[in-house]
This record gives C-alpha cells, sequence and structure tokens, in this order.
C-alpha cells in the first residue's frame, strides 16, 4: 500500500475512534471511577511521553543534555516555580549543557 494509502487508514481509525467516544453512554462518563482512570491514565500518558523524549534517540538509549533539563525542570517544579520558570530552566540548561560540550 501507498503512503497514502496508510494516510487514509489512519485517519479513518481516528475518524472511528472519534465517533466511538460519542457513543460511550454518559452516565459510564459520570462515574467516579471512570474520573480517576481517566486522569490517571494522562498522567501515565504524559510521563512516558516525556521519558521517551528524554532518553531515546531514534532506536538508541542516550544520555545528553535533554536530561540535564529535565532534572533542571524537575528541580524548579519542586521549588513551586510559575511554568514559564520551568520551562525556561530546562531551556536554559540544556543550552548550557550543549555549549559545554554534553550532547
Amino acid at each position: 500500500m501507498s503512503l497514502w494509502g496508510w494516510i487514509l487508514v489512519a485517519c479513518a481509525l481516528a475518524y472511528a475512534t472519534k465517533l466511538a467516544g460519542y457513543l460511550v453512554p454518559a452516565a459510564w462518563m459520570k462515574n467516579p471511577r471512570m474520573s480517576r482512570v481517566a486522569a490517571t491514565l494522562t498522567i501515565g500518558l504524559l510521563a512516558s511521553l516525556t521519558m521517551v523524549n528524554t532518553f531515546a534517540s531514534g532506536q538508541e538509549l542516550v544520555l545528553d543534555a535533554r536530561l540535564g533539563a529535565l532534572a533542571a525542570a524537575a528541580l524548579a517544579l519542586v521549588l513551586r516555580a510559575p511554568f514559564l520558570v520551568v520551562v525556561l530552566a530546562g531551556a536554559a540548561a540544556a543550552a548550557l549543557l550543549r555549549l559545554a560540550g554534553w550532547g
């Protein structure tokens, strides 16, 4: 199958998934357990995305400036810094580590 065929299949699957969401009974969504599961899944997916983007480069695991950026952002979060400060701390740490030749 060509690339455009795969793109159309992916679009159809995304549309079907969205449509399936509308078919879920409203009573299921009002259940407190469902709210906890949805919140937990969101946190888990975000954490896994962060780890993959920090430690993976293609098919390899790497330790580079992204690890230092994550550590600086985590420290800023522990210190209860505003979100913009967290982002700037991570970006500055990555820039300084790359300037120093690490990654």
